[in-house]
């Protein structure tokens, strides 16, 4: 802890230092800590792109931490909703190459995105989102790396490279070109945003955005929009037997247990993606979650249902349906349980948060030093106002994220085996606790041990044995130390 909290002083020095001029920065010279983009727009205009403006041509250098080059013509343009139609000046890119491109190790494709976070204070949110994913195996969760930007030589600061959202072998692998292109498609739920060269469907009051294919044909649409009627019907009417034979349960389960746990703002409007493969509707890739885990206004009511870390959240659109069944929140009460440690891990000390910050320190300094972005500014009127210091930004994401966690274990009744006085920690106490209670010195506060130490009914002196073996890193035959649920 005094490792991480000097960090956080030197860090926070650095942050107070006089802001440096925007074209100050080269970047150094390598090895670099992180790989760097340069875009050099054609017209010199790209710090001044609208999203109206479309693609720009223009020339990407592409320079890993080793120095290796990538240098290739691109078409470049502002990319987004939110970001993109705000007064936010840092803007969330997308290029694209002529022919796919492997960038750091990514996989190959055409178009790459730069994610600015420019809505998060902390930086973290959405790679840490994407690192859940991978954590619960999500199907097509994309790739991520942390890189640092510059546009027409003007330093831009830390940016996110992501594999978009889209059809490719190394992206979402479906088969779009069988039985007239329309064996898989890709959906986007969007509730409001209307764009141009794009074919909506509403079905039961929920409108889907087509993505994959990209131009549909009216039969292309149509075929789209019977299956996704006849799925929203039998999910909204239909047995769990019928249920399962229409969607990927298993990818549901996990993409309502990120999105419960992150409470991501836009989980009823947009950026929630659906796939049809091998005649079923899965659930994802994740998509945008600056606006997350309390990072949303009191102020307005699906703000304030995200800013606290207690409720649930999740049970919007074809999700609300799906969370009326029993067995579906059964299912995912299964789910939190079998990465409960995980989610814990990533707010304790030395766990994913901390890593990161001691990884990408000087990177996060510099994109609020060397850069116009500042703290203390909401950005949007959902977005809550930041702290004007960054480790009280990053502390509250911190804290946020371990509350949610102990109010979903608590919520979904989820026990440590061998905590036996139910304080999610196992030590000595625990099997001081159950010989006081063998010894009739002590009794269970609803005079039954309801928090067991290992799978059975009735509690010996072994269970206290098989605490303190397993506390001393000997083997034990109990499974103690893993999560489980109360019946």
């Amino acid at each position: 802890m005094k490792k991480f909290t000097a960090l956080l002083l030197c860090f926070m020095m650095v942050v107070g230092a006089a802001v440096i001029p925007a074209t100050a920065y080269d970047g150094g010279e390598p090895p670099y800590q992180l790989p760097q983009v340069r875009i050099v727009t054609q017209d010199g205009n790209g710090t001044t792109l609208q999203k109206a403006d479309g693609y720009v041509n223009a020339q990407i250098t592409l320079t890993d931490t080793d120095g290796s080059q990538l240098s290739d013509a691109v078409l470049f343009k502002v990319r987004g909703n939110t970001t993109a139609m705000t007064s936010v000046k840092k803007k969330a890119y997308t290029f694209k190459f002529d022919k796919k491109k492997e960038l750091l190790g990514m996989g190959k494709g055409k178009k790459w995105v730069l994610i600015a976070n420019a809505f998060d204070p902390t930086q973290l949110r959405n790679y840490i989102a994407m690192s859940i994913a991978h954590h619960l195996d999500l199907a097509y969760a994309s790739e991520q790396r942390f890189v640092e930007v510059w546009v027409d030589g003007s330093f831009r600061g830390l940016y996110t490279m992501m594999e978009p959202v889209q059809e490719g072998k190394d992206r979402v692998n479906i088969d779009i070109e069988s039985n007239n292109g329309m064996t898989d498609f890709l959906v986007e739920y969007e509730r409001w945003t209307d764009e141009e060269d794009v074919t909506y469907l509403t079905t039961n009051k929920l409108r889907f955005a087509i993505k994959e294919p990209e131009e549909p044909n009216e039969e292309q649409a149509a075929y789209v929009s019977g299956i996704m009627e006849d799925t929203v019907q039998t999910i909204i009417n239909g047995t769990r037997e019928e249920i399962e034979a229409k969607i990927d349960v298993e990818s549901f389960v996990k993409y309502f247990l990120l999105n419960e746990f992150y409470k991501t703002y836009d989980f009823d409007a947009t950026s929630v993606f659906y796939y049809y493969q091998n005649g079923k509707l899965h659930a994802g890739p994740p998509w945008d979650y600056d606006l997350s885990s309390g990072n949303t206004t009191v102020n307005q009511t699906r703000g304030k249902a995200a800013y606290y870390p207690d409720g649930v959240f999740a049970d919007k659109q074809l999700f609300g349906y799906l969370y009326k069944y029993t067995w579906f929140q059964e299912e995912v009460r299964k789910a939190f349980c079998d990465n409960y440690l995980y989610l814990k891990s990533i707010s304790a000390e030395d766990g994913l948060m901390d890593e990161l910050l001691t990884t990408y320190a000087d990177a996060i300094t510099r994109n609020f030093t060397l850069t116009e972005w500042t703290y203390g500014k909401a950005w949007i009127n959902i977005q809550k106002t930041p702290y004007k210091t960054y480790e009280e930004n990053f502390d509250y994401l911190k804290t946020w994220l371990s509350d949610r966690c102990s109010w979903l274990r608590d919520h979904y009744g989820v026990y440590l085996t061998g905590d036996a006085n139910g304080n999610f920690i196992l030590e000595i106490l625990d099997a001081t606790k159950i010989q006081r209670l063998l010894a009739n010195l002590e009794q269970d506060e609803d005079g039954k041990m309801t928090i067991r130490s290992k799978a059975g009914e009735t509690l010996n002196i072994m269970d206290a044995t098989a605490i303190q073996r397993y506390l001393a890193e000997y083997p034990v035959a109990a499974p103690i130390g893993e999560p489980a649920l109360y019946r």
